[in-house]
């Protein structure tokens, strides 16, 4: 646990970034979704300790214990950082896991950096490859939902992620295994995210086309999506990475939400675990 400091020569805005460091094995690397930490691995970062795995997880530039710098939340910057993280802790044999808006890291990591550091990756309600609805994106997400968040997030912030915290969860579907307990966690650490980095990463995840970046996996990977997804849909996302990645694997989990790592916790870790090992 502790910080690294990132050192790519391409910028100067170094900043540091917060890191648990658990286990020992073949590394894993745990990417947040968006507006959380790494601290939404909770489970998950047992199940893989557990199994004999080294897990590796840290908060994105602007969220969690990270340094919340003013700008660099494009893709680019992002997955410069994933390599930081990399390079700094001299890992090889990687795998990628990247939830949500992690997913993005993931695209623009193979896209910038290539395969030759990683072993597996795995896309987890990932974003990826392209949420946009456009002329030939026809089952994206319209614009105006994205811009929709940013002005909502602009006129009451904390408002807004109270509802998208019920959002991320399916909670009326999933009173049953969603404490109240666990909203407010979850609402806590997207309150403590820098404002500007919890807009600008809308534009990020919402807008960044990373279909080419995709086609350059050549690696094991994996795309795990939930069926009830309300917040990221699975068709332009989930559905169409796979047909772009050759020679991926595609687990869709009946009923669960897009926090399917807080709903079906037993699940994911097993899909991930089974996965791994192969």
């Amino acid at each position: 646990m502790g910080y690294i400091k990132t050192t790519s020569k391409e910028r100067t805005d170094y900043i540091n970034l917060y890191y648990e460091d658990y286990g020992e094995g073949q590394p894993v690397i745990l990417i947040h979704g968006w507006p959380l930490s790494s601290a939404m691995f909770e489970q998950q970062r047992w199940a893989i300790v557990e199994a004999g795995f080294r897990c590796i997880s840290y908060d994105r530039r602007g969220f969690g214990k990270s340094d919340k710098p003013w700008n660099g939340y494009d893709y680019d910057t992002l997955a410069t950082d994933l390599n930081d993280i990399i390079q700094a802790l001299n890992l090889d044999n990687v795998i990628l896991v990247g939830f949500s808006m992690g997913g993005g890291e993931l695209g623009r990591y193979v896209g910038k950096f290539g395969t030759s550091k990683l072993s597996k990756m795995v896309f987890l309600s990932s974003i990826a490859p392209f949420m946009l609805k456009t002329a030939d994106n026809p089952n994206g997400v319209p614009e105006k939902v994205f811009e929709g968040f940013k002005d909502e997030l602009e006129k009451d912030r904390l408002d807004f992620l109270k509802g998208f915290g019920k959002n991320f969860v399916n909670y009326d579907d999933n009173k049953d295994i969603v404490s109240e307990a666990l909203l407010e966690y979850t609402w806590n650490i997207a309150a403590h995210a820098s404002p500007k980095a919890t807009i600008d990463c809308v534009n990020a995840f919402g807008k960044t086309d990373l279909r080419d970046d995709l086609k350059k996996i050549d690696i094991p990977t994996l795309f795990i999506h939930g069926d009830a997804d309300e917040v990221v849909p699975i068709e332009p996302t989930a559905k169409q990475g796979h047909k772009l990645v050759a020679n991926s694997e595609l687990e869709i989990i009946k009923g669960a939400p897009h926090g399917c790592v807080f709903t079906h916790k037993e699940e994911v870790n097993k899909i991930l675990l089974t996965f791994f090992k192969k």
